[in-house]
């Protein structure tokens, strides 16, 4: 049989464990506590977080496939014979080069 020992605590912490174990007993319930705070703590890669790296790649992939859709939405107009106005084509070129500049600068 486990020696009991007696643990002095504080009122709200007393109240706390009373509102939460259910049908547990006040030793299991702690028990329960400290076990499943310890196997949190020991096993951190379970948690699905990105690092800054792996954010910076997408935002790069998506940049990039942005471009692409730029590009492609753009010669697949000219190819058809429309002729996008003036103010469209150049708006839209901007676009491509400040993307391709800030992807080129994010590399370097």
């Amino acid at each position: 049989m486990a020696e009991k020992r007696m643990l002095i605590l504080d009122t709200e912490t007393v109240q706390k464990i009373e509102e939460n174990r259910g049908d547990m007993s006040v030793s299991d319930f702690i028990n329960f506590i400290i076990d499943s705070h310890f196997e949190q703590t020991a096993e951190p890669h379970q948690i699905d977080l990105v690092t800054k790296e792996e954010f910076h790649q997408f935002e790069e992939g998506i940049r990039d496939l942005l471009r692409s859709f730029l590009e492609f939405f753009l010669s697949y107009g000219l190819e058809l014979g429309k002729q996008p106005t003036d103010g469209e084509l150049d708006k839209l070129s901007q676009k491509l080069q400040g993307l391709s500049k800030t992807i080129k600068a994010k590399k370097l």
